[in-house]
């Protein structure tokens, strides 16, 4: 349905030709542009479902006061996964972990999963790469923050911590908040739901079309075989160059997965693409930036090196069983 609205516009509407670069960039832009956000509102709207019975005073106070035997680690991934932050936007919550005395592993399985699973990322997966691998990512994603968090908590890195948040620490007292929507019916919640998910849809807008737009001009124009001789299945080093290429970068889900769209058709594997993608969203100079409030310097670094390895590990997995 979406294709043959597509297909109409681009073609009987507009006039363009299919056989043309620009009728393939436009009538691609068209197609992904309204399937994704079809499918960002929906995701958005159950995810807030979620959230409304879930919400962030009840986790903390989860995390802080039972024995859980690791689990935690996978609570806080799974948090990570349903709330809609970018990396950047997903810090404040971090650093009210931090404040709150979460154990830090903890706080790091959420800041890792946080940007790389969320509605935008798999709505757009969804639409684009199908159920099977947007699976595969979600698991993945979930399992990268477990072990991340895991692993690094074991670093008992504390002490790296920036003296502002340690001083915080030392004076906060246990918070404790009613949660006024306890007692509201759900049908009474839905149209509120429904706003944010609209919100939601509206304040990554400009992204989604900046990144169909980029997507759509490199699947009419950019020849076969361009991206491939760079980071071809058969190249060892394709995984590392990709995520250390995309490290600088800075984007959320919706700029970033129309691109890798285009990379995988133009012979990437999509292992190196995904790798790619996560180490876009997941790890980025303005992210380093504001970690800087709450981790001295030899803390980021660690970070983002175990991260780093984590999504080169991945990137050769994925390669393997996608």
């Amino acid at each position: 349905m979406i294709q043959h609205f597509s297909d109409w516009l681009t073609y009987n509407i507009i006039g363009l030709s299919a056989d043309s670069s620009l009728g393939t960039s436009v009538n691609f832009f068209f197609y992904d542009t309204t399937k994704i956000l079809l499918l960002l509102f929906f995701i958005s709207v159950i995810m807030g479902i979620i959230n409304a019975y879930f919400p962030i005073e009840k986790l903390r106070n989860f995390l802080t006061t039972r024995k859980l035997f690791g689990f935690q680690y996978l609570f806080a991934s799974i948090f990570g996964a349903i709330t809609p932050f970018c990396s950047c936007s997903s810090i404040p919550l971090f650093i009210g972990f931090v404040k709150g005395g979460i154990p830090l592993g903890v706080t790091f399985s959420y800041l890792i999963t946080s940007p790389l699973v969320n509605e935008v990322a798999v709505a757009m997966f969804l639409g684009t790469f199908g159920i099977k691998t947007t699976l595969i990512y979600v698991a993945s994603g979930i399992i990268l923050g477990v072990v991340g968090g895991f692993i690094l908590e074991k670093f008992k890195l504390e002490k790296y911590l920036s003296e502002w948040v340690r001083n915080i620490q030392k004076d906060s007292e246990a918070e404790t908040e009613e949660w006024e929507k306890e007692d509201v019916k759900f049908i009474k919640r839905l149209p509120n739901i429904m706003r944010e998910a609209w919100y939601i849809v509206k304040g990554v807008l400009v992204y989604v079309i900046i990144g169909i737009a980029i997507g759509a001009g490199m699947h009419g124009y950019v020849p076969e075989g361009f991206f491939e001789q760079f980071l071809s299945a058969d190249k060892w080093y394709a995984v590392p160059l990709a995520v250390i290429l995309a490290v600088p970068m800075y984007a959320n889900a919706a700029g970033i997965v129309p691109v890798i769209q285009v990379f995988v058709a133009k012979g990437v594997p999509i292992g190196t693409a995904i790798a790619f993608m996560m180490a876009v969203v997941g790890l980025s100079l303005p992210e380093a930036t504001l970690l800087k409030k709450v981790m001295t310097w030899k803390l980021i670094l660690i970070f983002f090196g175990v991260i780093t390895l984590f999504i080169i590990l991945s990137g050769y997995l994925f390669n393997i069983i996608l």
